[in-house]
Order: C-alpha cells, then sequence, then structure tokens
C-alpha cells in the first residue's frame, strides 16, 4: 500500500487508530482487580506519535484524554532516549498528571530500532495512601493526598521494577488490589505496542504515518469549521464552586471567537484555594477543548489537529493554575464539571439556541474505608444525576454528564466485595428545571454500613444549584446526608469526612439539570 491518502483510507485509518486505544480498554477492564475500574470503567487509554501529539483515543474519561497529553511529553522530556520495553510510570499533577489517583503509563513504540509511536494508558485507582480511605481527602497540600510518582521508569528495557511497585503498593491500604490493577495497565500497554507493530507490518511505516499526519489535519480543519459558526465577539460567564471552607471560589472565563480561533480566558478565576478544588491546567485545557467539541455535527476525531485552534489561559496561582504544593484532589472531578458549566454558559450567549442548561456539575465522589473481618477495604465512586434541558429535548435523568463517562457500579458488585448493602437508588422524580423543556432528574442512593468506616464527601451543587437558560428554571441542588443506627439524622456539607458504625447509613442525593425555555403554563 503507498503513502496516498484519500477519504476512503483516511476513514479506514481513523477506526484501526481508535481501535488500538479500544483493545488496550478491553484488555485493562478484563485483566484488573478493583470495582472501579472493571465496573465503572474509570480508566482512559490513547495513541501517539513519535512527537508525542495525540493520534486517536477510544471513547473514555473526557477529563483523562485531553490531559494525557501533558503525561507524554512528561515522560518525552524527562526520559528523551527511551528505549524499547520501557514504561513511564506518573502521576504528579505538576509534572504531567492531573491529581493523585490517576496513574499514566507511557510506553513508546518501536520498529526497527526506531522509536514510532507512544501508546498510553490512565486508570483512577481506588486507594494510593493519604491521610483519607480512597485518596480523595479535604486537604491543604498535595503531600495529604497520597504517593506521589514522578516521571520513573516501570518497565526499563523489558524489565520490571519491582521496587517502584513495592513503593506504590506499600502506600496503598489495598496493596493486592493497587498491584493487579498496575498490571493490568501494564498489559493494556504491551497490547496497544502489539496492535500498533501489526498495523506497521501490514501496511508499512510510510503509510501509517502518512495517515496519522492526515488525521490531525482533518480534525484541526473541522474544529475551525466549528468554530467559523459561532459568532465572532467577546463573551463573558462566571459561576462558583462550593469550597470546603465554606466559600463561593469564583470560575470566570472570557471567551473570544475570531475567525478561525478561540481564545478562553480564565485569568479572572479565584485565587488558588486552601482546599482540594485547584485545577492544574491540563484539565482546564481538557474541560474547554471538549466543550467547544460538543458544537460539532459531525464526529471530530480527538487528537492533537483538534486542539490546535484553541487557546487557553489561565494565571499562575490561580485555582485553575496553582503553584506546588497546593492540593488538587477533586480540582480533576468537580473543578472540570464547573469550567465546562462556566464556558458553555459563555457560549450560550452566542449561540442561545443551540447551548443546553447546566448539568448536574459534580461527579458527587464517595470514599469509604476500613477494616473488615480482619481486612482493610476501600471504596471511589462517582453517581450520576440530572442532564441539563437542550433547545430541543428533556434532559437525561440519572446520568454521568460532561467530563466524566464511567458507569455505576452495580449493586451486586459493590455488596459482595464489600460491607455495605445498598438500600435504595432510585432517581429524584420530579426535581428537573423546569421549562419548555425540563431538566433530568438526579439519583438517590443510600449505603448501609455493616462496619465502621471513614466516609468522605467531595461533591457539589449542594448550594449553588444548576443554572437553567432561556428562562428555564434550575435544577435542584443536592443533598448529602448520614442517618445513624439510632435514628438521628445529621445533613453533611458538600466536602466532608467522618467515622460511621454498624447500622449507619449514607443518604446521598444528587443534582438534576437545570431547565431550558420559558415554562408552558
Amino acid at each position: 500500500m503507498t503513502s496516498t491518502v484519500d477519504a476512503i483510507s483516511l476513514e479506514v485509518f481513523k477506526h484501526l487508530f481508535t481501535s488500538v486505544a479500544e483493545d488496550m480498554g478491553g484488555t485493562l477492564q478484563r485483566s484488573s482487580f478493583s470495582p472501579n475500574i472493571k465496573e465503572r470503567l474509570d480508566f482512559s487509554c490513547a495513541m501517539f506519535d513519535a512527537a508525542g501529539r495525540m493520534v486517536a483515543q477510544a471513547a473514555h474519561i473526557p477529563v483523562h484524554l485531553g490531559s494525557m497529553p501533558a503525561s507524554v511529553k512528561a515522560a518525552i522530556d524527562n526520559f528523551p532516549s527511551l528505549q524499547q520495553g520501557d514504561v513511564i510510570i506518573l502521576n504528579d499533577p505538576y509534572r504531567g498528571g492531573t491529581h493523585l489517583p490517576d496513574i499514566t503509563m507511557v510506553s513508546p513504540v518501536f520498529m526497527d530500532n526506531e522509536r514510532v509511536f507512544f501508546v498510553a494508558s490512565r486508570a483512577h485507582h481506588a486507594d494510593i495512601g493519604g491521610m483519607s480511605p480512597g485518596s480523595l481527602p479535604l486537604s491543604t497540600e498535595l503531600y495529604q493526598e497520597g504517593v506521589i510518582i514522578p516521571p520513573i521508569k516501570l518497565m526499563d528495557s523489558g524489565v520490571k521494577n519491582d521496587a517502584v511497585l513495592a513503593l506504590i503498593t506499600a502506600n496503598s491500604r489495598t496493596p493486592q488490589e493497587r498491584l493487579g490493577d498496575l498490571d493490568a495497565q501494564l498489559a493494556a500497554q504491551h497490547v496497544g505496542s502489539q496492535r500498533i507493530q501489526s498495523m506497521i507490518d501490514q501496511y508499512g511505516l510510510e503509510t501509517v504515518n502518512a495517515h496519522s499526519d492526515a488525521l490531525q489535519d482533518y480534525a484541526h480543519q473541522m474544529t475551525t469549521a466549528i468554530i467559523r459558526n459561532i459568532p465572532d465577539g467577546t463573551y463573558h460567564y462566571q459561576d462558583f464552586l462550593e469550597s470546603q471552607e465554606g466559600e463561593q471560589l469564583k470560575i470566570a472565563c472570557t471567551l473570544t471567537v475570531d475567525g478561525e480561533t478561540i481564545t478562553v480566558d480564565f485569568s479572572d478565576s479565584a485565587p488558588q484555594t486552601k482546599g482540594n478544588l485547584n485545577a492544574v491546567p491540563a484539565i482546564v485545557e481538557s474541560a474547554t477543548m471538549y466543550c467547544i467539541q460538543l458544537l460539532a455535527k459531525d464526529d471530530v476525531p480527538t487528537n492533537h489537529g483538534s486542539f490546535q485552534p484553541i487557546t487557553v489561559i489561565t494565571k499562575s496561582g490561580t485555582i485553575l493554575n496553582p503553584q506546588f504544593p497546593a492540593a488538587v484532589a477533586v480540582g480533576n472531578t468537580e473543578t472540570s464539571q464547573r469550567i465546562v458549566d462556566v464556558v458553555l454558559g459563555a457560549l450560550a450567549q452566542a449561540l442561545p439556541e443551540k447551548i443546553p442548561a447546566a448539568s448536574q456539575g459534580s461527579m458527587n465522589n464517595f470514599t469509604f474505608g476500613g477494616m473488615y473481618q480482619g481486612k482493610p477495604f476501600v471504596y471511589y465512586e462517582t453517581i450520576g444525576g440530572g442532564h441539563g434541558a437542550s433547545p430541543t429535548h428533556h434532559g437525561m435523568s440519572g446520568r454521568h454528564s460532561h467530563m466524566t463517562n464511567t458507569l455505576n457500579t452495580p449493586i451486586e458488585s459493590l455488596e459482595m466485595v464489600l460491607p455495605v448493602r445498598v438500600t435504595a437508588y432510585h432517581l429524584r422524580d420530579g426535581t428537573g428545571g423546569k421549562g419548555q423543556y425540563h431538566g433530568g432528574n438526579g439519583i438517590r442512593r443510600v449505603y448501609e454500613f455493616l462496619a465502621p468506616a471513614t466516609v468522605t464527601f467531595n461533591t457539589e451543587r449542594r448550594k449553588l444549584a444548576p443554572y437553567g437558560l432561556n428562562q428555564g428554571t434550575s435544577g435542584a441542588s443536592g443533598k448529602n446526608m448520614i442517618i445513624r443506627a439510632d435514628g438521628t439524622k445529621e445533613t453533611i456539607p458538600a466536602k466532608y469526612t467522618t467515622q460511621v458504625y454498624t447500622g449507619d447509613r449514607v443518604v446521598i442525593e444528587t443534582p438534576s439539570g437545570g431547565g431550558w425555555g420559558k415554562p408552558i403554563s
């Protein structure tokens, strides 16, 4: 096959590149130990060219994939002479990561002693140490959030560095689960490398590279076409986060459209906070690019080319560009959601007939852990909520939205491996925002504990409800509660950690989506 690229061959290779990431993801899911990866699918995989530019991703977690190029860049910068059989591991948010539970592996792919591509996987590990089970603590500095892994070789020319694995697992409350999940990631890296090598064997390196470059050019063209359909101008929007200290933290953007380019400036956002809501710039870029891609009529490949027409500006020392060692545990999960709300709020001024109302605006992070029958247990979960109504449809109910793309954890799986019983799991009927189209309903999920545990809530939209648009009303805010075994009820703030005991129940009610359009009387 020659290196000539046409519309048909480009479509074929688009799916070939995507299949590399999909096969990696399938291997990671099947091989993993934890429910968080095996059941909730809290992982992402992608393929990169020899320069570290993203070529293709699978349909995994949006907040992972837009930020993963920073991890590949960190691997290349720290190890410019990578060899065949090397695997770099990292999670440091200030050196290519997002937050510490997200462990990334990066592997070079070689053909005839030439480095030709990279594959990368990122998986959320349910516990990597830190001051509370689940490694999403109410932290005030990064050191409290778990073991920090700078870019380091886990595999060196095919030889596993057991000392690195021992260090990571020694810091986790569930070391065997960590070891199993890390081995699953290594298996995914191996599968990705094999798939690329097979592709090159079949089509030749020149042809594969030509289509990699062409696909990035195509994504660039499609993204500029999206931007051309946005009226030129400058648009502003702001919204707020609910900090663990009780204050409201501003997320503000100024969005400027000029022909085929768009600039989104977040400089006016709040100063970095003492709590765990700070987000590193890679997360901000990921969330912003996701919002622009939502405007596409057709499927736009998410790769380096699709990022190029978009400029994201953050100010050093703010909540969206914090300085080390600021805490960042839920910047990846909660702050990313508010960035989406703000960017879409700005775009709604430019495209009022296209942008939906706010979705639930939280991943509703819930972690718990303790000892049961002499063995440690740890669990992490995010919970769906209501989608915002669109100009043409009601919002969906009980679904994850925007920067997360995970599934729920099946009750059967949760109860099989943990000392907990789910006594209620249903929609919060009638809570979606009202409008010509109403917002989706949130979820009510109740956990009864069969053993003592430490529980931590990292949630949002408990006070500030998801906004409606075009006279639509806001969706219902969420609510956290503990019902003690003696019947005493405690309403819990958005960010909170405490002890529960046998017979206690935790109630989480997730936010609902905003309505769109004037309610029909």
